[in-house]
């Protein structure tokens, strides 16, 4: 995380130096759709959810702007500028809600430059507590004060508040300074990827694989936690503004394929994990499929809950976008929290297949990580060398996952 409490220039020196950790650690069989709504058992009948009716969008999910008092340079309109610059399609503005004691509704949300024709901006706030830091996202505004106003109280009746708000709540950063200390039970999603510095979230990729292996079904999300913006003139410069530079809007970008363009699409994709996490908002999108019957017809997604039938199943990892030509991309696959195998990725869409059995006597899940050459972000320059050969990573496919857990 880059937070001004913290000596950057340390950080950045450790991270300059340090190696990027590798990851070691459509039709069938009826596929969980992106409805929240769950079935009943992971045996009874799925709905299929569709591959081809959606689109992707992408964007950041936390970043904080002037009304959290530490950060500098970043009116909200300067964030939704450089968002709508570089092709940003959502945001969501998650200021510290313990600088306005809960009162998110009559700062950020009703700050004038909290409009935008161009980015679905979403509506939420990084819940700051002593037990750590959550951020809630929410397609229409909700009483944010309500959560606040119960964070020291016990998780069930914490739990209460949130599931009668109606909104997302996701574990920032969970495994640094200000872990998340609270129930996981509580959550939808977890920030696997916090900043531009990938090698720093390796703990916080062995939470999820734990979580996902207790059968937890819980969407990896990334999130550039970008406090500091380019200042405007030499006279607003500060001591956090060179931040800016190395961490901005979209280090990490989250990728959701929604079935619309609204802010309600968004969270549901969240919500039920199609979802997969670039460098930046120029680097390729990661796609994962399944084809669960080998017809050559891609059957599910990244984020689709299914049950195994016993029979091999082929999975297909593609990158689409601003590929490096004759670039070598190595795709790493995790099978229940170990590594399955590595397999290059090429073709002009890079492209790798792989096959496997999930077993029908448990729960199974697969996901991808993918390493290969960097992709510039001109508007934040010094980001691609602290990303290093990270590319991306996907969300997990399921088999015999509860979908009433």
């Amino acid at each position: 995380m880059f937070k001004n409490t913290r000596n950057l220039s340390l950080l950045l020196g450790i991270a300059w130096t340090a190696s990027l950790m590798s990851m070691t650690s459509c039709r069938s069989p009826a596929v969980l759709s992106q409805s929240t709504k769950r079935p009943a058992a992971v045996g009874a009948p799925l709905p299929i959810a569709s591959l081809t009716q959606g689109v992707w969008l992408k964007g950041d999910l936390h970043v904080h702007s002037r009304h959290s008092t530490e950060s500098t340079n970043n009116p909200i309109a300067k964030i939704i500028a450089f968002s709508k610059a570089v092709g940003i399609d959502y945001l969501c503005i998650t200021d510290h809600d313990n600088h306005v004691k809960g009162d998110v509704a009559h700062h950020t949300w009703a700050d004038p430059e909290f409009t935008s024709d161009a980015v679905l901006l979403l509506y939420g706030a990084e819940w700051t507590t002593t037990r750590g830091h959550g951020n809630v996202f929410s397609a229409k505004p909700y009483d944010h004060q309500r959560l606040y106003d119960v964070r020291d109280q016990r998780d069930v009746a914490i739990g209460a508040v949130k599931k009668d708000l109606g909104i997302h709540l996701s574990a920032n950063h969970p495994s640094g300074k200000d872990h998340f200390g609270y129930s996981y039970d509580m959550l939808e999603s977890l920030e696997v990827w916090n900043s531009v510095l990938w090698a720093n979230n390796a703990n916080a990729i062995m939470i999820w694989d734990d979580m996902l292996s207790s059968g937890r079904k819980l969407t990896g999300r990334g999130g550039s936690d970008a406090h500091h913006g380019v200042p405007d003139t030499p006279d607003k410069t500060t001591e956090n503004s060179k931040q800016a530079k190395a961490n901005y809007v979209g280090t990490p970008t989250t990728w959701v394929f929604a079935t619309a363009r609204t802010s309600q699409a968004v969270v549901d994709a969240l919500t039920n994990g199609r979802v997969s996490v670039s460098t930046n908002p120029f680097a390729p999108r990661v796609e994962f499929y399944a084809d669960l019957d080998q017809d050559g017809t891609m059957d599910m997604m990244m984020g689709d809950n299914t049950k195994a039938t016993g029979q091999a199943v082929k999975f297909r990892v593609q990158l689409t976008g601003n590929t490096v030509s004759e670039g070598a991309y190595t795709v790493s696959v995790v099978k229940n929290g170990g590594k399955l195998g590595t397999f290059p990725a090429t073709g002009p869409t890079p492209t790798a297949e792989f096959t496997d059995t999930p077993a029908t006597d448990g729960r199974t899940y697969y996901r991808v990580v993918v390493e290969g050459p960097p992709t510039a972000y001109p508007q934040v320059p010094e980001s691609a060398a602290l990303s290093g050969n990270m590319v991306g990573l996907s969300n997990p496919i399921y088999f015999n996952f509860d979908p009433n857990f």
